[in-house]
């Protein structure tokens, strides 16, 4: 819930920032990020991606703490040329995700940008004590995400 000011609490909001260094060209690396269908494949601790319509789809993710976050994310850019994509989500995380791929030493760096507020009232309750979790449990579906991505970049 926000803050009585209507501001979102700061005890609610996280914002990450992750950096993939990968060993394919940016428009191929593109090319498999903006398929959001297809991120379980690759990324083990998305568990499923199902599309809504042309620009939006439901996700359901879960990494090592015995939780699972559902939202809807809606596309809000697509641009290739610039090697951006970003999305609204809202659910158990409302906020904004975003990658930029660029190129990178010996191929493509990818950053993955990350502005939410959790709104799934068991986790809210648990925001101080366990927010050190919280980020750990992020940090390693993050390397999850960048070690399948790297292996399934390499199978070409």
């Amino acid at each position: 819930m926000p803050a009585p000011t209507g501001r979102p609490s700061r005890l609610h909001r996280y914002r990450f920032r992750s950096v993939w260094l990968l060993p394919a060209p940016p428009a191929v690396v593109y090319a498999v990020l903006e398929r959001a269908e297809a991120y379980p494949r690759w990324w083990p601790q998305v568990r499923e991606v199902a599309p809504l319509d042309d620009r939006s789809g439901t996700a359901r993710f879960r990494s090592v703490l015995p939780y699972e976050l559902a939202v809807v994310a809606t596309e809000t850019r697509r641009d290739p040329a610039a090697g951006v994509l970003e999305t609204a989500m809202r659910g158990d995380l409302d906020g904004w995700a975003r990658w930029t791929v660029r190129p990178g030493a010996g191929g493509t760096r990818a950053v993955f940008e990350q502005d939410v507020e959790l709104r799934k009232p068991a986790l809210r309750r648990w925001a101080l004590p366990a927010r050190p979790l919280f980020r750990i449990n992020h940090a390693l579906m993050m390397r999850g995400g960048r070690r399948g991505l790297a292996a399934w970049l390499a199978r070409g």
